[in-house]
Parts: C-alpha cells; sequence; structure tokens
C-alpha cells in the first residue's frame, strides 16, 4: 500500500505546483468560470495521463535515443506558451467584450501537457520512480491515481481563479491580472531555457 501511497503523494506534488498548465487554468477560471473552463482541466488530465501511459511503454527511450526531439518539444512548448503569454498581455480587460485569450478547451488543454516540459520531466521521474520494471499493471495503477488527482490539482486553479474574478470588477484591475499571468507564462518560458 505504501506505493500507492507514494505515487499519489508524487501525483499531487507534480499537479497542484505553479506551472504553465495552472497558469492558464487559473486564467480561464478568472475569464470563463469554473464550468466551462472544466473542459480545459479534462483536456489537461486526459493529455497527461496519455503522456504517462506512452512514457510507460517506451516513449521515454524513443526520445533518449533521439534527443533533437526532446529539444524540438522544448522549443515548441517555448513558442506556445509565449503565443499564450501574448494573447493574455494583449486582453484588454474589457468586462463587456469577449476576451482574447484562447477559449478553454479540452484539446488546447491536452496540447499544453505535450508541450510542457515539466510535464515531461514528471512522466518520466514517476515512471522512473514508480515503475521502472515496466509492468503493466503497475503503469495502469500509476495512471489512474495519476487521472484523480491531476484533475483536482487543474481544477484547484480553475476555482481559484473563478474566485478571483470576484475582486477583479473593472477593466483596469483585468488588465493588470491578465499581465501578470502572462508575465508568469513568459517566464516559464524562458525558463526552458536552462532545462
Amino acid at each position: 500500500m505504501s506505493v500507492l501511497v507514494s505515487m499519489a503523494v508524487f501525483a499531487l506534488a507534480a499537479s497542484i505546483s505553479p506551472g504553465p498548465v495552472n497558469v492558464v487554468a487559473l486564467s480561464c477560471g478568472r475569464q470563463f468560470g469554473l464550468g466551462p473552463s472544466l473542459r480545459h482541466v479534462l483536456g489537461a488530465t486526459v493529455g497527461f495521463v496519455v503522456l504517462l501511459l506512452f512514457t510507460g511503454f517506451g516513449l521515454h527511450e524513443v526520445l533518449r535515443k533521439w534527443p533533437l526531439l526532446t529539444d524540438l518539444i522544448r522549443w515548441a512548448g517555448m513558442a506556445f506558451l509565449l503565443y499564450l503569454a501574448w494573447k493574455l498581455a494583449a486582453d484588454n480587460g474589457r468586462l463587456d467584450a469577449q476576451g482574447t485569450i484562447l477559449q478553454p478547451s479540452f484539446m488546447n488543454g491536452a496540447m499544453m501537457q505535450w508541450l510542457n516540459p515539466k510535464a515531461w520531466l514528471a512522466a518520466i521521474a514517476g515512471m522512473g520512480a514508480f515503475v521502472a520494471s515496466g509492468e503493466a499493471t503497475l503503469i495502469w495503477t500509476f495512471a489512474l491515481i495519476y487521472f484523480v488527482i491531476c484533475y483536482v490539482s487543474v481544477a484547484c486553479w480553475v476555482y481559484a481563479g473563478a474566485f478571483l474574478n470576484r475582486y477583479l470588477h473593472n477593466a483596469s484591475r483585468i488588465r493588470m491580472f491578465n499581465r501578470c499571468m502572462a508575465l508568469l507564462l513568459a517566464s516559464c518560458a524562458v525558463s526552458l531555457l536552462w532545462i
């Protein structure tokens, strides 16, 4: 039973900690509310679990043999994060207009995980720590645990954004919030240079 608890603790630490997916979840919750933003949560969760399963069943070996693929993923992730940061920074904060950031969607949430080096590191580290043997039952168990914890963790960020919306009643506060989120996303992108 202690292996399952260790898997759960690892999943919680990796899923709840700040990162690009969670920053976007916070922004989506603020701009679109809890209900619509759950599409992003489900997409991010499914996207990560599929990445985790692929890693557990051998994708990490492919990346080790062809390190250029790892670099391509990192650069694509940086470009995507900078694009999202630009969209957030460009938002005018008007309450009566549709926002300029991407609508929360299943595909955007899933794609963010595949372009997120934090997700790749968590998948490789988690599989290496708990399922180095490659035992299929353990891989599926870890994926199931991760699914539940990842969904709840990202949903907490969405909820926090929806909660913050109560305090963002004018365009200037919304612009300031969006620009802070854009700065955090751009910082995440720049930090990928040192991975």
